[in-house]
């Protein structure tokens, strides 16, 4: 008994005991260290603490039962591999405390380095590093209290939460007292004197001194990565990426080696291929005489990573062949951290590497290319969300507009904005509408808000792989890292640049692809990826990496597709768009879009009819213009299925406003006026007025209760569509009956809609569908009821929605969602993406329930999720025959129903 216990209460791994695959057990990063470690790459002995662990720590507050035991076997276990013990004053163990998530969270949780020093073993770490050269570097004594000084300031800023500027302001008064601005600059002498200043600031803001018990010093710094699981920022992120909440983090212990060591050390950041554009060849950057924060907060500028050949030739190219096997191993871009202690190579970690869309598309390309992995897994590589990004547009360049700085293109596209120096305000401007441009010396995770708030980030310091750069890629913001032209002063708010000054409201324009910084508004251009679907790129003669890569991929998708893809369009215009965009028929043709402008007179002459004459005047006078708007759309799509929704709005979006018409009425009685018409018109809209028009009389409601209105617009599509045909195109004409919540509604519908067709199709050959909108939630529970007399269902989401969870959605949004999205009620707004549980459910009892009846009823959904990458999946899985969206977003939904299918059918290469 006592051993499965043991089994089943494991919490602690060494890396030798994991592989890639534990990635929920071990989180993200101790699983790859764990795979590096199997594969005989230089790997510091460590272990993992599991994020079972981190779960079983949050539920109750304390560690579980075991832990701590299991912490100290391993951790003597590392001790005698390294044969150094944790604390020893003559020859210390030192070790990081990282965390590790199963999906990567770059900077949003803890770590603390150099844990194990204090004020007895700093002087023993100085004496193991004697050998530095004294002269280069300060000495040993400088490298041992740089560390010290480390270890204090994240162990307070992480574990105690000690204010980080109050150790910031320390050391640049440090700085400023030797007169300089470079952290390499102070000696030993300095560096102790900093250690004892960051003592007072712990001191002052903890009413206890610095802990000098090595194991107590890992034991919180441990709990502290647990908790920064549910720290702010975390969850924000998690939110953003919409990364579940539950999973937990993983801790890592790891044995310290050291980049800051002197000259013959350092530290860097690898990418097996450019995470910007998916380029094969080396990039990465490389600091001397660094630890690992330094790269990645972007506080001094890097070299670029060719540049460690010149500096340490035999370190440089065992790299390059360890990026190369790992590559091949994980086949995708990896993400590798590394650190040279005095010539010797070590491996931090790898991860599969975040990228940018375009990189995203290119890379899956090379991979098929390369034989490491087919096209099923190349569609599985890259998403809807990462196509939309490419048919943003990006800026349009003349001689009128000269950058005025150049950094590192570090997040691809084109952002203009005002320009704001914290996050806090980057949050204000954007909730007024604002576009906002972030601008910082360096980001840090709790700039977290504004970078999702602003339009593009832009830092004068850092590379690729700085805190700013690897978080916008991730969120598909634009990102130019290292304009170090540019001269930030936060507190005045302002920086310079060229002799220029931009102040806080300014507007600045970022390109992400070149690193380019304007001044003022740059106007854009279509981008190349919307030119190819709209036909003006050919890929097969374009010299464009991208092009060549979307083109590939989406017509895999198509091919392995099963659902179809329509679009909701209105005008012929609207339609031919969708079409060049590879839609296959319109699923949503909205026709009290048809009824605005001019016409809206003739509308409201119907809905205020008093006689039957009055009313057939107004319908005759409608039939024409509706008759010549469906021809347009039948010939734009020929030979493609038209869904024609029948008139739908709420009866006030025709009326004059109650208020304004009382208001009108009044003073005109006042001033003595003949008013009989308006106060006729006014008593008719008065008894008319809906409390909630929007669930008044509308749909097929009022299709029922004003005559002939449906009929009109019947016979207006059944004649375009013959008049179509008769002319040599294909009219395949849908009509939809909208708001049906019993079958007897859409039965007294379709039989009248029926003599009508039959009257006007004759022998034309036309064949026109009738069928409804499931969009009461009614209609839903009743839906084999409902096919009887239906021939096709269409799912209106957005209202299935709104009446479903009892929002209404042209309030709600701003009135409460963000509380919903900000307590974690909801991951996301129902009405972005469908709500499986709730709404999904009618949807699946709805098609289930049709199908049994009516086997051969066609099913498909026109709502706003239609084009959503993750409803798409849904659609697929409940068995729709296609979903229609807007023409921007059809091939976004092309892409994810073929992404929908290869996961379904699974593929031999994963």
């Amino acid at each position: 008994m006592a051993k499965q216990e043991t089994v089943e209460h494991k919490y602690v791994y060494a890396f030798a005991e994991g592989n890639k695959d534990l990635k929920e057990l071990l989180g993200g990063k101790g699983a790859n260290l764990a795979e590096m470690t199997n594969l005989g790459l230089p790997v510091p002995p460590g272990f993992t603490i599991t994020t079972e662990a981190c779960k079983a720590y949050l539920a109750t507050g304390e560690e579980p039962d075991g832990l701590a035991d299991q912490i100290a076997a391993h951790l003597a276990s590392l001790e005698q591999a390294m044969g150094k013990r944790l604390g020893d004053p003559e020859d210390p163990l030192l070790v990081s405390v990282r965390s590790g998530a199963k999906f990567s969270m770059p900077g949003m949780m803890e770590t603390v380095l150099n844990v194990g020093l204090n004020d007895h073993s700093v002087q023993g770490l100085a004496r193991q590093a004697g050998g530095v050269d004294q002269e280069a570097t300060g000495g040993a004594d400088r490298f041992a209290w740089d560390s010290y000084r480390r270890l204090i300031q994240m162990f307070g800023k992480t574990v105690c939460e000690v204010p980080g500027e109050e150790f910031e302001h320390a050391l640049d008064d440090a700085k400023r007292a030797k007169g300089t601005g470079n952290d390499l600059d102070l000696d030993a002498d300095d560096l102790r004197g900093l250690v004892d200043a960051y003592k007072k600031i712990f001191f002052k803001h903890t009413g206890r001194e610095f802990p000098q018990e090595p194991r107590e010093q890992l034991d919180l710094a441990i709990r502290a990565v647990f908790e920064s699981w549910n720290a702010e920022r975390a969850v924000l992120y998690r939110r953003q990426e919409r990364i579940p909440a539950d999973l937990g983090t993983a801790v890592n212990v790891v044995a310290m080696v050291f980049g800051n060591l002197g000259p013959d050390s350092g530290t860097g950041v690898a990418f097996t291929r450019d995470p910007a554009s998916g380029a094969q060849g080396i990039y990465g950057d490389y600091l001397a005489n660094a630890q690992g924060e330094d790269v990645v907060a972007g506080i001094r500028n890097t070299v670029p990573l060719q540049e460690l050949e010149r500096l340490d030739k035999k370190s440089y190219d065992e790299l390059l062949g360890i990026m190369a096997r790992l590559e091949g191993h994980y086949k995708d871009l990896c993400d590798i951290e590394f650190t040279i202690e005095r010539g010797k190579l070590w491996m931090l970690q790898t991860r599969v590497g975040k990228r940018t869309a375009a990189a995203a598309f290119v890379i899956a390309g090379q991979l098929v290319d390369e034989g490491l992995i087919d096209l099923d897994e190349a569609l599985h590589r890259v998403n809807g969300a990462q196509l939309a990004q490419l048919m943003f547009p990006r800026f349009r360049l003349d001689h009128e507009f000269q950058p005025v700085a150049k950094g590192i293109g570090a997040s691809p596209g084109a952002a203009s904005g005002k320009v704001v120096f914290t996050s806090a305000r980057a949050v204000e401007l954007a909730a007024e509408g604002e576009s906002v441009i972030l601008v910082r010396r360096e980001t840090n995770p709790d700039d977290l808000n504004g970078m999702i708030a602003a339009q593009g980030i832009l830092t004068s310091r850092g590379g690729k792989t700085s805190h700013a750069a690897v978080v916008a890629r991730g969120m598909g913001k634009t990102c130019v890292s290292g304009a170090d032209e540019i001269d930030v002063n936060v507190p005045q708010r302002r920086f310079v640049v060229g002799g220029q000054t931009v102040v806080e409201g300014d507007i600045v324009s970022i390109d992400g692809t070149t690193g380019k910084v304007y001044l003022g508004e740059v106007p854009v251009m279509p981008s190349e990826v919307v030119q190819y679907f709209e036909g003006s790129l050919d890929p097969a003669h374009v010299d464009n990496a991208l092009v060549r890569a979307v083109h590939r991929i989406m017509s895999h998708a198509d091919a392995r597709r099963r659902l179809a893809v329509r679009t909701n369009a209105d005008t012929g215009a609207d339609a031919a768009r969708a079409r060049r965009f590879g839609a296959e028929g319109i699923g949503l043709c909205r026709t009290e879009h048809m009824f605005l402008g001019d016409r809206r007179e003739l509308v409201e002459r119907l809905i205020l009819a008093r006689d039957n004459a009055d009313r057939e005047a107004a319908l005759a006078a409608l039939l024409p213009l509706q008759r010549a708007d469906f021809e347009e759309i039948f010939r734009e799509m020929d030979g493609m299925p038209v869904t024609v929704r029948l008139i739908d709005p709420p009866l006030h979006e025709f009326l004059p406003p109650l208020e304004q018409l009382a208001v009108n009425v009044a003073v005109a009685q006042e001033r003595g006026e003949d008013v009989a018409q308006e106060e006729a018109l006014l008593a008719a809209v008065r008894r008319m007025h809906e409390e909630n028009p929007m669930l008044g009389l509308r749909g097929v409601r009022l299709g029922l209760v004003i005559p002939g209105l449906f009929a009109m617009q019947v016979r207006a599509i059944a004649e375009a569509a013959v008049t179509v045909t008769r002319s040599g195109a294909v009219a395949r004409p849908e009509i939809m009956v909208p708001l049906v919540g019993a079958v007897q509604e859409l039965e007294t519908v379709r039989a009248e809609a029926e003599k009508i067709i039959a009257e006007v199709v004759g022998d034309s050959g036309v064949e026109v569908l009738i069928g409804t909108m499931i969009e009461v939630p009614r209609a839903a529970l009743t839906a084999g009821q409902i096919a009887e007399a239906a021939q096709f269902f269409s799912f209106g989401t957005n209202d299935l929605t709104q009446m479903g969870w009892g929002f209404s959605r042209d309030d709600v949004e701003g009135a409460f969602f963000w509380r919903y999205l900000e307590l974690g009620i909801f991951g996301i707004s129902p009405f972005e993406s469908i709500d499986r549980d709730g709404v999904g459910r009618l949807v699946r009892i709805a098609a289930e329930e049709g199908r049994a009846a009516r086997p051969e009823l066609k099913l498909g959904v026109c709502g706003e999720h239609g084009g959503d990458p993750e409803s798409v999946h849904f659609f697929h899985e409940v068995g729709l025959d296609y979903v229609s969206c807007s023409p921007f977003r059809v091939p976004v939904a092309r892409l994810e129903a073929g992404r929908a299918a290869v996961e379904t059918d699974g593929s031999d290469s994963r």
